[in-house]
């Protein structure tokens, strides 16, 4: 069930906007609540509905709201139950790349096979607007496409003690709080939890955006609009992954990237982006020539780069995505 922002009463110009008598919620708590329910459940969409279950459930449960602990630490546990009773029963969202082997650069290789895709998430709606610099930085690691990607290998409740402990900080006592849990238990299920993160290799921090990542992104969004693949594909790094959820082949290598982008791709030549954050990181909002005319939405690309190169481009073809980036519905 989508529950509307109407159905809740408004955060603003209102001491109490659960109603009273409750507690408080600010816009703070929204924002917080929405980047656990994303790393939980891997959409900023069903994030943004659990996000909207979880003010209503705390909205019908305000007279019962004892002051025993914290505004935050309750609707965390609200979240966190809420994200269980989505989770149970589904398929774990996943990435192109957990389709077994690279693909040929040929249209029939395409395929659609019934997955639900891990999606990207705009930074302004996932990552607090400020606060201590380490721990922005921690934010910002723990929204990364990759890092989303692995959790959703975890066991839900793996999963929200991980997040919980090694991304939110809290307390092994807190977490057992929160999860009706003892703090054993807990612990033990950190360790399963980090062991599996370990094993994925594409989990490792990424490299600080400096001057030279931002002029490879800029070089990148130059030819790419300019469609001089042969330029654009010495950027890549020689095990480049390239792909397009809600398909799910996937390419790895410049030499196949550029051959999709010359063949079955070519319909993007002629195509402009835009510069969005998402997911920590650089993207971009790629608009289509439209035959009707100006150019229409096609995919939000996040592009990830090591420096020295390219390393991944992934295209996600929906475009009911850019309102949730700002971004227009079309290009003159």
């Amino acid at each position: 069930m989508t529950v509307t922002h109407a159905q809740v009463p408004a955060a603003g110009g209102h001491d109490h906007p659960l109603g009273e008598p409750g507690p408080a919620v600010s816009p703070a708590h929204r924002a917080e609540l929405t980047g656990y329910c994303y790393r939980m459940l891997g959409s900023i969409f069903d994030a943004e509905d659990a996000v909207q279950e979880t003010l209503l459930r705390a909205w019908r449960a305000r007279d019962h709201f004892a002051g025993r602990s914290s505004v935050r630490t309750w609707l965390y546990r609200i979240a966190t139950n809420v994200c269980l009773d989505l989770l149970r029963g589904r398929d774990r969202r996943a990435l192109p790349v957990d389709f077994g082997e690279p693909g040929r650069p040929v249209l029939a290789s395409l395929g659609a096979p019934e997955a639900r895709w891990v999606e990207p998430a705009p930074d302004a709606a996932v990552l607090p607007a400020a606060g201590d610099p380490a721990e922005v930085a921690v934010a910002r690691e723990s929204v990364r496409l990759a890092f989303v990607a692995a959790l959703q290998h975890l066991p839900p409740r793996q999963r929200a003690v991980l997040i919980l402990r090694d991304v939110l900080r809290w307390r092994a006592d807190e977490v057992a709080g929160l999860l009706d849990a003892t703090v054993p238990s807990v612990n033990s299920a950190l360790q399963r939890a980090r062991a599996t993160m370990a094993d994925r290799a594409d989990t490792a921090p990424a490299t600080e955006l400096d001057a030279a990542h931002r002029e490879l992104l800029d070089r990148y969004v130059e030819l790419f609009e300019r469609y001089d693949v042969d330029a654009l594909v010495t950027l890549l790094r020689e095990d480049a992954v390239h792909s397009m959820p809600p398909y799910a082949l996937w390419l790895r290598g410049p030499r196949d990237i550029g051959r999709w982008m010359l063949g079955p791709g070519a319909e993007c030549r002629g195509s402009r982006l835009l510069p969005v954050t998402a997911n920590g990181g650089s993207g971009f909002g790629q608009y289509r020539p439209d035959p009707a005319g100006g150019h229409r939405p096609f995919s939000v690309q996040l592009v990830s780069t090591d420096g020295a190169g390219i390393t991944t481009i992934t295209h996600f073809l929906e475009p009911r995505l850019f309102p949730l980036f700002g971004l227009p519905d079309r290009l003159p």
